[in-house]
């Protein structure tokens, strides 16, 4: 038996979250023709506790074409690559959510068990960088979800797409919050002798307990650190993203934070406030009720104050920032910590000038 819950509702049903997942429901999304509403009939409990663990499913995305053009003026790359849709490591604020919609999947529990990989991603890759009207700019290479998340260890998909940007010495921007990317160090590091690689290492929280319950399946936050230490003794140019800055929950770890990735090698910093686009309002009030009880209505209305009185804001300009007092103050910390460190508050200039077409076929010979 499967109960579900209404995803706006602030007070969660008796049972618990599964083991290891970030969602503790499955809201249907919204194209859907109908929707769920759960009630608690005193049995939900005991019929849960009857359910197996839920298991990753990995489906495949027959995509025609890999490389995303966008127009944002939030972001510094207008095209990126995503290898998987949805993300196992489970973070419950992800961003990313409401688009398991458009697969008539739920942003919640769907969202972290039923991933879609791409598994000619290599190879349609090579043919969209090698048609004779591509130009050449930094592509973001898993930006919607982590490209190094548990399953790529099976699929190795992302390495593929590594080995094709390397050969058109390509540039690519990289973020994740994953220890496997240093399996692909010398990628990597190969990449950075030509000034073809900016990556930066999301760390939310220095605290082991609110990580766990946060964002499940994602490196600890120590183990991230050590992924800064290692990608920076390799040569790999590598910064810290603070994402999401949660008030009242994280935000004031915001010093400590950058503070240990730069004492490890990041040599830039930035942040994104939390974003609650859609069905995540629901699942991150969910997750409030569930974990952090007594804060929950005073991170609500913080989250409110940033966002103009709503739980979020999608403009162009203020989505990633939020405005207000609070709003500036997060801009003046960032800012003061920078310039003690010493680091600095541009994004890296990639090179561009050195990218040559791939050929058609991995391995083919190039006759002049």
């Amino acid at each position: 038996m499967t109960v579900y819950r209404n995803s706006f509702s602030p007070t969660p049903l008796a049972y618990p979250a599964p083991r290891g997942r970030g969602s503790a429901t499955r809201p249907d999304g919204r194209f859907l023709d109908w929707q769920r509403e759960a009630y608690d009939d005193g049995w939900a409990a005991d019929a849960c506790a009857d359910e197996a663990p839920l298991r990753t499913e990995l489906r495949i995305d027959t995509a025609r074409t890999v490389i995303t053009y966008n127009q944002s003026p939030d972001i510094p790359f207008d095209r990126s690559v995503n290898p998987y849709r949805g993300c196992e490591h489970g973070c419950v604020y992800c961003y990313a959510r409401p688009s398991h919609a458009w697969l008539d999947l739920s942003p919640g529990l769907d969202f972290e068990t039923k991933l879609f990989w791409k598994p000619y991603a290599a190879q349609l890759l090579r043919r969209e960088l090698g048609r004779p009207g591509y130009r050449c700019a930094p592509i973001g290479l898993g930006v919607n979800t982590d490209a190094w998340q548990p399953v790529e260890r099976h699929t190795g998909i992302t390495r593929q797409i590594l080995e094709v940007l390397l050969e058109a010495r390509h540039p690519v921007s990289l973020i994740t919050k994953s220890a496997l990317i240093e399996r692909d160090i010398d990628l990597l590091a190969a990449l950075a002798r030509d000034n073809l690689v900016d990556t930066m290492v999301s760390v939310t929280t220095l605290d082991d307990e609110l990580a766990r319950t946060m964002e499940p399946r994602a490196a600890r936050p120590g183990r991230r650190l050590e992924t800064i230490a290692r990608l920076h003794e390799a040569g790999v140019p590598v910064g810290v993203l603070c994402a999401p800055l949660i008030p009242a929950l994280n935000d004031h770890e915001l010093e400590a934070v950058i503070t240990a990735a730069h004492a490890a090698g990041a040599d830039t910093a930035g942040y994104v406030v939390l974003r609650l686009a859609r069905e995540l309002e629901g699942l991150f009030t969910d997750w409030l009720a569930r974990h952090q009880p007594g804060r929950a209505s005073h991170i609500m209305s913080l989250i409110a104050q940033l966002r103009g009185g709503n739980a979020n804001d999608s403009r162009f300009g203020h989505r990633m920032r939020g405005t207000g007092v609070l709003a500036d103050l997060y801009s003046q910390r960032l800012r003061r910590l920078r310039a003690r460190l010493g680091m600095t508050s541009e994004r890296r200039k990639l090179n561009c000038d050195a990218f040559r077409p791939p050929s058609a076929q991995a391995g083919q010979l190039v006759l002049f």
